[in-house]
């Protein structure tokens, strides 16, 4: 193993210290000597063809030996300090900031992977190279991903496509990025991937014969004209041939460019002569060529991409560069240790990191984890069109962005001072969608008001989001901070708490913490704009709070808030008179069934107890029409008196979806009709729903039909009926 890593550290790279690799390869070789892989093989294996993946990429000693180490601070006893000792800082920062990533799951619960992932950004940050560690990382897992059960297959597959293969992309490293695409795609939808390969290999043959007759078409013509290149074909990988498929719809013969013919040459002048003689040898087709040389992507590459009609009438696709844009092209970010001859530009480096600044910027602003993510992935996944000042300076932007998004992007004051934009000398409307090419002008006024809400809705890049966002936050704060607090009491009361109760001393510090607030009232503006849901925040508040020196709410700690709050409205509804009139009777007592729990309203019936006086029942009572069978003789008219009590016991009973948060809307409606809540209890029907009776003290049957109709109105809730025994 340790002689293949050399071997591929000699081919690669240039002044590496190949006895500290050994050294690195002896201390994991002994750390991991007793651990083995899914697969049964030792774990030795995993950080040796890490270490060889980055030595492909021709990366400096530390790196390696960094991938060599770097499940050694996780797994093993070495600690960072014992890794500083034996090495150095630089070596033990790089395996620490792999470390700290942990092992990034995607769960639904996406706050875990929205922190994961910003760990890794700020990681980035301060050192680039802890990422193409974990590249390397994630391509070998990825190789060895059959060894894995079904489900771990699809999740770190899902993971690879967000994550890891987009940020190959955004630095560059196109030969790591498309075998991470291709291996995600494989375990996601291994039918189409399977189709799609067979039918690519029954016209192999064909295809290679026709690419190798242009190739020496090519040669020929580019000798002639005394241009020195290389030229070779490259097959398509899997995954790019299928998004284009399915995003187009079209089938796999209708895709021009299975396979690319590549053309390298020495110098940008011989790529815009190679073209030109593609272009008299071939018919371009209209629409189909792209300068990438004149304009390059912001992960670095560069190249000239046409797209021509070849012999027999088969289009083809044709890419010309230079030999050190391929290099870039293939490695990205990596090139600038691998052919630098050991030395790095840092302020190139730094250049080409804008996006990653980008992102740390309005991530900073962004609390909220559904929000980080999905501006996340718009970032890595967006395509772009790349616009002009009129001092023709170029600028980036996400596709279908908007002049408002160029004010951003020059600096934070034009963007709050827009009030309108030409583009190519004319005026647009400020949600005009730009185009590649185009030279926009912004206009300002020292008057404006700032922007408009409503921009949030047109802006396509994070940045421009972020920073209208940071100027209502700082406009508008009194505001927000008072909807805020208001928005928060409310999803307490409706999950069951009273917001002032829980929302204190160490609860509030730590959850103030977790979403970086200097104090509470950045958090209830922060909810007041819209940032954070109330909804995450209670939940996150009432968890720490059951967690915390206090015993959560009991069921019946909930039943007593109800009622006490409910008491005094409800003594005012006191007995004045009897409840029931017996009728030939006076003076007897009276007592309620429990069986039925009849209520002012109700048509009731008397039967006769021994000792116990005269039992009320409803009509529709099943125990009543028993005891009429046997003992008619013992059933007496009752009518209810011209005063009821307002304490009378009944039951409902709640048929419902097994849903989230519908107990505590149930117990919301209890308090606001004023009810009084003997006790509730809910079950459930395993996959069938839920039951929920609910025992409540009424004053008469239309209190009860009030309550059960607004019951009935919840979403989920299925039926709503009187119980009965």
């Amino acid at each position: 193993m340790l002689e293949k890593l050399m071997d591929k550290i000699d081919k690669n790279c240039i002044n590496v210290d190949k006895e500290l690799v050994k050294k690195a390869y002896n201390i994991a070789f002994q750390a991991h000597n007793d651990q083995k892989r899914e697969s049964g093989e030792p774990y030795i294996i995993h950080p040796v063809e890490v270490a060889c993946i980055l030595a492909e990429m021709g990366m400096d000693t530390s790196t390696i030996v960094a991938g060599l180490l770097h499940d050694v601070v996780e797994d093993t006893q070495y600690s960072r300090e014992d890794i500083e000792k034996e090495f150095s800082s630089e070596v033990a920062d790089l395996v620490e900031g792999v470390t700290k990533l942990g092992k990034i799951q995607y769960k639904t619960k996406e706050e875990q992977q929205a922190d994961n992932v910003r760990k890794m950004l700020l990681a980035m940050a301060k050192d680039v190279r802890v990422i193409l560690i974990k590249l390397a990382d994630r391509l070998h897992n990825m190789r060895t991903l059959k060894y894995m059960p079904v489900e771990k297959q699809k999740e770190k597959a899902k993971e690879t496509f967000d994550i890891y293969a987009p940020l190959a992309h955004r630095l560059g490293i196109s030969k790591i990025k498309w075998e991470l695409e291709d291996l995600a795609f494989r375990y996601i939808n291994q039918n189409e991937y399977y189709d799609l390969v067979k039918m690519i290999a029954e016209k192999r043959a064909e295809r290679e014969d026709y690419i190798k007759m242009i190739v020496n078409q090519l040669k020929d013509n580019l000798e002639k004209s005394g241009i020195k290149s290389d030229i070779e074909g490259r097959p398509k990988h899997f995954y790019s041939i299928y998004r284009k498929m399915v995003n187009k719809n079209k089938t796999l013969e209708q895709i021009f460019d299975l396979t690319a013919v590549r053309i390298l040459v020495d110098t940008v002048k011989d790529c815009y002569a190679a073209l030109g003689i593609v272009h008299t040898m071939y018919k371009p087709i209209p629409g189909r060529f792209k300068d990438y040389i004149a304009m390059p992507k912001p992960n670095m590459y560069q190249s000239l991409h046409s797209t021509v009609i070849g012999p027999q009438g088969k289009p083809f696709e044709i890419q010309i560069r230079t030999f050190e844009m391929h290099k870039t092209a293939e490695y990205g970010i990596a090139a600038h240790w691998k052919y630098k001859e050991g030395k790095t530009d840092e302020n190139n480096i730094d250049l080409k990191m804008t996006w990653l600044r980008e992102i740390l910027e309005w991530q900073r602003e962004t609390s909220d984890a559904t929000e980080f993510m999905e501006g996340f992935k718009i970032d890595l996944f967006s395509d772009e069109v790349f616009v002009f000042t009129p001092k023709g300076v170029v600028i980036n932007l996400p596709s279908d962005a908007t002049p408002i998004d160029f004010a951003y992007k020059i600096h934070t004051d034009i963007g709050n001072k827009c009030i309108g934009a030409k583009v190519n000398n004319k005026m647009v409307p400020l949600d005009y969608h730009l185009k590649t090419g185009e030279i926009v002008e912004i206009i300002t006024s020292p008057t404006a008001k700032g922007p408009n809400i409503d921009w949030l809705n047109v802006v396509k890049s994070n940045q421009a989001k972020s920073k209208i966002k940071s100027w209502f936050k700082k406009a508008k704060r009194e505001e927000n901070t008072s909807k805020g607090k208001e928005l928060l009491e409310k999803e307490a009361k409706k999950q069951g708490y009273n917001f002032g109760e829980i929302a204190k001393g160490e609860i509030l510090i730590c959850v103030l913490k977790k979403y970086n607030f200097n104090s509470v009232e950045d958090l209830y503006a922060s909810v007041g704009i819209g940032d954070l849901m109330s909804s995450n925040i209670v939940t996150k508040i009432r968890e720490q709070y059951e967690k915390g020196n206090k015993a959560p709410l009991s069921t019946q700690d909930i039943i007593n808030n109800i009622n006490n709050k409910n008491s005094k409205q409800n003594e005012k509804k006191k007995s004045k008179g009897p409840g029931v009139i017996v009728k030939g009777l006076s003076n007897v007592l009276v007592r309620f069934s429990k069986c039925c729990n009849p209520v002012p309203g109700d048509e009731i019936i008397g039967y006769i107890t021994k000792g116990r006086g005269v039992s009320i029942h409803r009509k529709d009572c099943k125990n009543v029409a028993l005891l009429m069978e046997d003992t008619e003789n013992k059933i007496v008219e009752v009518s209810w008196g011209t005063v009821s009590t307002g304490a009378y016991i009944t039951e409902i009973q709640v048929k419902s979806e097994d849903r989230d948060g519908l107990l505590a809307e149930i117990m919301d409606i209890i308090t606001q009709t004023k009810t009084n809540l003997y006790s509730i209890n809910a079950k459930n029907m395993q996959g069938k729903g839920a039951i929920i009776n609910i025992k409540v003290r009424i004053p008469n049957i239309e209190h009860l039909k009030d309550l059960m109709k607004k019951i009935r109105k919840l979403n989920g809730v299925n039926e709503v009926y009187r119980a009965k025994n």
